[in-house]
């Protein structure tokens, strides 16, 4: 495998653009119209692609992401190797809603969780021993 691209569909592009350059404290690495990308910790990809989008490559063949919206069918879990704090900081000042706050999950992490504007789940994360996982 070489890359690993996570894309979340979105009904506002821009706003979706503004708040990840927010949280992430970069600028997207690519943005042109119907596309935008971040690098991610690790190497992976975010993708933010219009809910049009997606319709207009698949047509019929996919439900409507629209419809679906709201309903939280994802989770977006960044798993950092620095102290969650700050992003979660720059989460919630960008309008990310605060479902759980920082704190040791049983799995070994510490966590917090937070609802972006688009409704997609996002955990940001810290492994609390040894190595991330």
């Amino acid at each position: 495998m070489a890359a690993t691209h996570c894309i979340l569909f979105v009904a506002d592009p821009a706003a979706a653009r503004d708040f990840y350059a927010a949280v992430l404290a970069r600028p997207p690495r690519l943005d042109v119209p119907g596309m935008c990308e971040f690098d991610l910790p690790g190497g992976a990809v975010l993708g933010l692609m219009p809910e049009a989008g997606i319709r207009r490559l698949l047509g019929d063949a996919l439900p409507d992401s629209a419809a679906a919206r709201g309903a939280c069918r994802s989770e977006l879990y960044c798993l950092l190797d620095e102290d969650p704090a700050p992003w979660v900081e720059r989460a919630v000042a960008a309008g990310a809603r605060l479902l759980s706050p920082l704190s040791v999950r049983n799995w070994g992490h510490r966590a917090a969780y937070l609802l972006d504007p688009e409704g997609h789940l996002l955990a940001l994360a810290q492994a609390t021993t040894g190595r991330p996982k």
